[in-house]
């Protein structure tokens, strides 16, 4: 794949695929994301997980109102999520503690190992396991998850981890969303983005 199809596939600025074509082509060849059909559904869900290749890090900037909405038995009233009112570092640090290897709200980890990467990775075991694999020390910098050549590995990762393939092969769109979502959350989006890129890319 070139910037060009990349840019296409994406609708993105070729600047902008300029900047994501190496770490791309390097994740679908380090895990056999290799035909048209794979690419497709890998660019398509990672596009509509990251807002289109932009965002890269996980948005915890909720109202006290929404956090009871999102996360009831963490913020079972209004009492309790108003002294985490819009501050995303405080959010992260309470919803994510003592799970995922995190360790407790005071130890920070929730916002160290936050949501990241194109299929956002979540949690210090999440870091560590995807680290080891990829040969990079993601638990000290876990920032670099937020770089194109990180993000896109990370996806690639959790992609073959979960043997996502199998489901791009079959074009089980609502099994794969699935399997990266938890439910279908954005199903028609994922697949009108997934058909616009396989026609890119079998042009």
């Amino acid at each position: 794949m070139n910037s060009e199809q990349l840019a296409q596939a994406l609708k993105i600025t070729p600047i902008k695929a300029e900047e994501w074509i190496d770490a791309i082509n390097e994740t679908f060849d380090r895990f056999d994301i290799s035909t048209p059909e794979r690419q497709a559904c890998f660019l398509g869900q990672c596009a509509h997980e990251s807002g289109g290749f932009t965002a890269l890090k996980e948005n915890l900037n909720y109202s006290a109102e929404g956090l009871t909405k999102v996360w009831p038995k963490r913020f079972p009233s209004l009492d309790v999520a108003q002294p985490y009112h819009r501050n995303p570092e405080k959010i992260a640090n309470k919803v994510y503690a003592d799970r995922m290897g995190n360790g407790d709200e005071a130890s920070g980890d929730g916002f160290k190992y936050r949501g990241r990467g194109l299929i956002q990775l979540t949690g210090k075991d999440n870091y560590k396991a995807c680290g080891d694999a990829l040969g990079a020390d993601l638990v000290e910098n876990p920032d670099l998850v937020s770089t194109p050549q990180y993000a896109a590995l990370s996806a690639g990762w959790f992609w073959d981890k979960n043997k996502l393939n199998q489901f791009a092969d079959a074009n089980d769109m609502t099994t794969l969303t699935k399997r990266i979502n938890g439910g279908t959350h954005g199903l028609d989006d994922r697949v009108a983005r997934t058909r616009h890129a396989i026609d890119v890319l079998m042009a």
